[in-house]
Parts: C-alpha cells; sequence; structure tokens
C-alpha cells in the first residue's frame, strides 16, 4: 500500500518567533492557520518533493494533547511525523487486518487565513515509534502550497533522512510491516530493510524506504549502548529525533548542521552531497 513522507511536527512555543528564525534559515515559512476545536495555529515550510516541516505552537494551554505535553516535558523540538494515505480509513483497515489497531478515522481541518478551509482524517499508531496519518478529504494542494511556495533561499529541496529512536527494534519493525503490508509496486511502495547491528555493538539500526525519503531507525542494543541513542530515550522516549534534508546540486548550496536556537530545537542538517547524488543518479543508471 502507498504511503509517504507527508510531513514532520516541530513543536514551538511562539509561532511569530519560529517563522522570524527559520527565515532566516534560509526557508520560505508560509502561515498555516488555526485548527477548528484547537488552541493551536501553525507555520509551514514546504519542499520540493512534497513533504513539509509544521511548525505548530498553542494560544492557550491544551493538557490533554500529546504534542503540548511533549513541549512543557522536553521543550521544543521535533514531536511527530505522518504518512499520507490514498485513503485513511482503507489504510486503517487494512492494518487492522494484519495485526496493528490505528485510533482513526479521525476527522481534523484547518482554516487558513484566507479564509479557506480544509478538511482531512487522521489516524493515531498505538506507540510513538510510528507516524500518524494524515490523509486529505479537501485536495491537497489547499493545505501543502505548490509552485514557488516550495522553493527556499537556503537551497532545501526535500527530507533526505529522518532518524526515529525506538527501544524494541524488532518489534518496530513489525509494526511498520503490519502498517505498510506487502509491497506491491518496489518503485513507488515502501520498503522496510533488515535490522543489522552498527560495528562496536553498541547499537542496532534499520531502514524504511519511502520514496525519496529514508526512515533511519535506531536502538541499543544493549546496556553499554550508544550514550546519545540511549539518552534521548531517556529524556524523551521513542520518537524521531534528527533530520536530514536534501539540498539542491548548486554550488553555493547551504550545507551543515543548523543552529538549534534557530531550529527550536529541532536537529537538522543540510546536506548538499545528497543533492548532488540524487541529481546524478538517472545518467549513472543510463549509461549502465
Amino acid at each position: 500500500m502507498t504511503l509517504k513522507l507527508d510531513h514532520i511536527v516541530i513543536a514551538v512555543n511562539d509561532l511569530d518567533k519560529a517563522i522570524s528564525d527559520y527565515t532566516a534559515l534560509g526557508f520560505n515559512v508560509l502561515r498555516g492557520g488555526d485548527h477548528p476545536g484547537r488552541t493551536t495555529h501553525n507555520a509551514l515550510a514546504v519542499f520540493a518533493d512534497g513533504s513539509y516541516f509544521e511548525l505548530i505552537a498553542w494560544k492557550s494551554p491544551a493538557p490533554e494533547e500529546r504534542w503540548w505535553q511533549l513541549l512543557q516535558r522536553h521543550g521544543e523540538g521535533v514531536v511527530d511525523f505522518a504518512l499520507l494515505p490514498r485513503s485513511t480509513a482503507d489504510t486503517v483497515a487494512a492494518a487492522a487486518g494484519r495485526g496493528l489497531v490505528l485510533d482513526g478515522p479521525l476527522d481534523g481541518g484547518r482554516l487558513r487565513p484566507d479564509g479557506e478551509r480544509l478538511h482531512w482524517q487522521t489516524a493515531r499508531p498505538p506507540s510513538p515509534d510510528l507516524p500518524f496519518l494524515c490523509g486529505d478529504l479537501t485536495p491537497r494542494a489547499l493545505r501543502v502550497p505548490e509552485g514557488n511556495a516550495r522553493v527556499h533561499p537556503n537551497g532545501v529541496t526535500g527530507v533526505a533522512s529522518l532518524s526515529i529512536a525506538v527501544r524494541d527494534l524488532d518489534g518496530t519493525l513489525a509494526r511498520y510491516r503490519a502498517l505498510f503490508g506487502p509491497a506491491q509496486d518496489a518503485a513507488a511502495d515502501p520498503h522496510v530493510g533488515r535490522a543489522v547491528s552498527l560495528p562496536g555493538g553498541q547499537s542496532r539500526l534499520a531502514l524504511i524506504t519511502l520514496g525519496e525519503s529514508t526512515l533511519v531507525l535506531s536502538a541499543p542494543r544493549d546496556a553499554h549502548a550508544a550514550q546519545e541513542l540511549e539518552s534521548r530515550l531517556a529524556a524523551r522516549g521513542e520518537g524521531p529525533f534528527a533530520i536530514v534534508l536534501r539540498t539542491s546540486a548548486k554550488p553555493d548550496a547551504a550545507s551543515g548542521a543548523l543552529d538549534l536556537a534557530l531550529t527550536h530545537g529541532a536537529s537538522i542538517e543540510l546536506d548538499a552531497a545528497v543533492g548532488v547524488a540524487a541529481k546524478a543518479a538517472p545518467a549513472e543508471t543510463a549509461s549502465a
């Protein structure tokens, strides 16, 4: 079943400040609007590959919401990510048939600053090592702008990888396989790789390919696991924690880790080499 990366959620305390800081980092940031029935408002940085960052903030406390809880406990940063289904209801039903129970479909929406009302359905996973689903009922282009909105001064074109900290890698992989089901189209459908141990015996990882983006699942191997990963799990639990963005192949394209103060706690790295490799790949294939 085709699923692809939809967006990455970054919780912030002050939306106006986050918009200003991400703009200073070279992102083209658009105000998204308010979520009816909630106290949240957001802004988007949409990439050429169709994925986007959602900067989300709260106008008043929402102690019943998990993202707000994470913001209060651990501060600003990446709190979640979403996949785009063709049909939220169909994906939920198919996953249930494979033993993975998702909470949904749940109706949601947003009121844009220009008055346009957007409608979608979401579904929530049973554990934070998995993404939620966000499927549009109104045209996706209304929610995720196209054209010049996807052009960024820093040259970013998309999400190369998203790292996710997990505790039980084998269990997490089983849940992802239940979510995705068997691949029908090797070129379009997600590919869930095998778990492998890294040298030094400290951690294990597995890669999940989602079109042009890759999910990197990382888990401690034993009690002497890599300190950074173990610290992440102890502090914030399972979930997404680091992003590598693909940039254009221009010689002056930005690269390197971005200032955490300006990203509001989100670990983001720009990789111009990824952009170069992606651009070179078709020519290499054609000459083989």
